[in-house]
């Protein structure tokens, strides 16, 4: 896929800065000044999705995410936002949400989000097990631990392992 250029690329700055300030709307307005046949550049469906994401509208971030994937398979965050997505998405639930991102850790065996996020789901499916070995395979490939563990503790889905997590 061709590169975004300038004055896309601003465009997709513009986005992210309004996005990080918290004004979701403005960022998707700057998204729609990107010349129409780059909207469906992966870098512009991310940004989107996190957009979406933040006005909860879970449907539409599941087609964003599949049409992300489609672009980008071996773009990692692409599965974990189809996950996420199937989660909150109509017809949709934790189960959903594992089995779209258990085939992600075979593919990415270096990025501990995609363990963590299954840690998260087998846990709220109460396999609390399995979630444990998820979650410890997380800190083993995450380069800096410590923060994922802050996370874990303070992380609602991984609440019955709170006190496993806090002694290691």
């Amino acid at each position: 896929m061709k590169s975004l250029d300038v004055p896309d690329i601003h465009h997709i700055r513009a986005a992210q800065g309004w996005l990080e300030l918290g004004n979701h709307l403005e960022a998707n307005a700057e998204l729609e000044n990107i010349a129409p046949e780059f909207r469906a550049h992966p870098d512009v469906l991310d940004l989107r999705w996190h957009i979406y994401a933040k006005d909860a509208k879970w449907d539409a971030c599941g087609e964003i995410a599949a049409a992300l994937l489609k672009l980008a398979p071996d773009c990692h965050s692409g599965w974990l936002h189809l996950a996420y997505s199937a989660r909150r998405a109509t017809g949709g639930g934790l189960q959903t949400a594992y089995d779209v991102l258990r085939p992600a850790a075979a593919k990415f065996p270096h990025v501990p989000t995609i363990p963590y996020n299954l840690a998260c789901y087998t846990c709220q499916l109460g396999r609390l097990k399995e979630a444990w070995d998820w979650l410890e395979k997380a800190f083993d490939i995450s380069p800096n631990p410590a923060p994922l563990k802050t996370m874990a503790l303070d992380d609602p889905d991984l609440e019955p392992l709170w006190l496993d997590i806090a002694e290691i």
